[in-house]
């Protein structure tokens, strides 16, 4: 081999060994590119994976409160029907009891709201109709006990049942309706707290 070839020899080994040593370098670069592309590409999916499981926990958190809230809501629109049920039941039952236990109840009802005042008591015209033989003289009696008087007027009213005091021109209301609707509230307590204590 001449000394030119040889020359040319050893140049063309040396741009190959240049050659496969930058090969070398550049696929070393581009694998460790690759590696920290994946490391951050799996840095990236972990933060991702951690911020959906956080949306997920914070999404089951909130249905779970938003079903509950629903859950207590039905129950107590369920407690508050039975309860006005339970008072219906109650208003319509003192609605047909029989002559002697309903006067009795209106006793009891002249005995709390009758005033040491004169004045006039009005029943309806069922009422006036069925009211047992001597008891207009309970009323007066009772008015008279109380220190007033009341005279049991004939002229009868359209009310559902207990009867209207008139003292002065000013009406006391102690229909059963009225009584009912008075004490509500009251009277939804007590069956709440018998019902559901």
């Amino acid at each position: 081999m001449s000394g030119l070839e040889k020359m040319k020899s050893q140049i063309l080994d040396e741009a190959r060994h240049s050659v496969e040593t930058e090969i070398k370098k550049a696929e070393e670069q581009a694998a460790e590119i690759q590696n920290k592309a994946k490391e951050d590409a799996n840095a990236e999916a972990e933060k991702i994976l951690e911020k959906s499981k956080a949306d997920v926990e914070s999404f089951l958190e909130r249905s779970a409160s938003s079903c509950d809230m629903y859950r207590k809501k039905a129950v107590l629109k369920a407690k508050q029907e039975v309860i006005q049920e339970v008072l219906q039941k109650a208003y319509e039952r003192i609605q047909s009891l029989d002559a002697q236990s309903y006067f009795e109840m209106v006793e009891k009802l002249l005995d709390k709201y009758t005033l040491a005042q004169e004045g006039e008591i009005y029943f309806s015209k069922e009422d006036l109709e069925r009211m047992p033989e001597g008891f207009e003289q309970k009323i007066r009696q009772t008015a008279v006990l109380k220190g007033g008087a009341l005279t049991v007027s004939k002229e009868p009213r359209q009310i559902d049942g207990g009867f209207i005091l008139v003292y002065g021109g000013i009406e006391e209301n102690c229909t059963i309706k009225a009584l009912f609707e008075a004490k509500r509230e009251e009277l939804s307590d007590k069956v709440h707290s018998l019902l559901f204590a």
